[in-house]
């Protein structure tokens, strides 16, 4: 059976120099489904905004859902690619035909920020924190940090919001105490008084798709003042928090585009505390990094 693609976004990858445009031939539509808009979805922006999708001979469009139903849009053909790995690698263990082709961070940009009352560990016990989804990626994250902080995840109440924006408004409403937030949320919830607590589509199409998000992160890295100053436009925030944000996107680039094999073992990790997967899955299954440009 043909695989349907999941882009994963959360990993960047790493500066390419803008390459020479694609043959002339006629537009090829692309519909890219993505949870909520944020720092770490800026390099779609700038692909668009920048041209970099009509180089590559692509018409571009953008289509907001929640996590929980990118998979089936997939398959439905409503959408060609989805901006996260977890959605992806999910439906694919649950024997759906997807695959993540492109993984643009190399380390998570979420962090749980929270009330300043909030001092340890044991402060976030009978506490509500919002995510956008349940099995969305705020949510494996802030599986993993409560794992790792020594809490069972049923001593902390968890608020979905359908999105990251909608999660620093539940916590700046003071409805929960906190959210696990990613840039440029989480500098906005300290600018406030809050704290953080210390992925059948045609190859062709596919390649290019890849090509112009990664010349959107090269041109990212290489027009630092620029992209600071759409950060601090696009979302309203001050030129400092922009700043910042960019610093934390730049400092976990990946260099080259690809997902480590060992964080989709050790989110497969995750999953079997909640579901049956056979321990024989293959992770390599779970991914395709052959249409990167340093797979060619």
């Amino acid at each position: 059976m043909a695989r349907n693609i999941l882009v994963a976004l959360w990993l960047f990858a790493e500066m390419l120099l803008p390459r020479s445009s694609w043959p002339a031939e006629a537009q090829q539509k692309v519909r890219i489904g993505y949870p909520s808009s944020a720092v770490s979805t800026l390099p779609f922006d700038i692909a668009k905004e920048k041209g970099f999708y009509t180089k590559a001979g692509l018409d571009v469009e953008y289509i907001q859902m929640r996590s929980a139903i990118g998979p089936q849009a997939i398959l439905n053909g409503n959408i060609n690619f989805f901006t996260s790995p977890q959605a992806a690698i999910n439906a694919a263990v649950a024997g759906l035909p997807l695959v993540v082709v492109l993984s643009l961070y190399r380390d998570t940009p979420w962090v749980l920020v929270t009330t300043k009352d909030i001092a340890k560990a044991q402060d976030l016990v009978g506490k509500k924190i919002a995510i956008s989804d349940i099995r969305s990626s705020p949510y494996y994250f802030a599986r993993a940090g409560f794992k790792k902080l020594g809490l069972d995840e049923k001593q902390v109440s968890l608020v979905t919001t359908g999105g990251t924006s909608n999660s620093f408004a539940t916590l700046a409403t003071n409805q929960v105490s906190g959210a696990v937030l990613s840039p440029p949320f989480d500098e906005k919830a300290v600018s406030s008084g809050y704290k953080k607590f210390q992925i059948h589509n045609s190859r062709d199409r596919i390649r290019k798709t890849i090509s112009a998000v990664l010349d959107a992160v090269a041109w990212q890295r290489a027009n630092r003042a620029e992209t600071i100053k759409m950060i601090a436009s696009r979302f309203k925030i001050s030129a400092t928090e922009a700043e910042h944000s960019y610093e934390t996107i730049i400092g976990i680039l990946s260099p080259d585009g690809a997902m480590d094999l060992k964080k989709v073992r050790g989110y497969l990790t995750l999953l079997r505390e909640e579901r049956p997967i056979p321990e024989s899955l293959d992770a390599e299954k779970l991914v395709d990094f052959s249409m990167l440009p340093s797979a060619r």
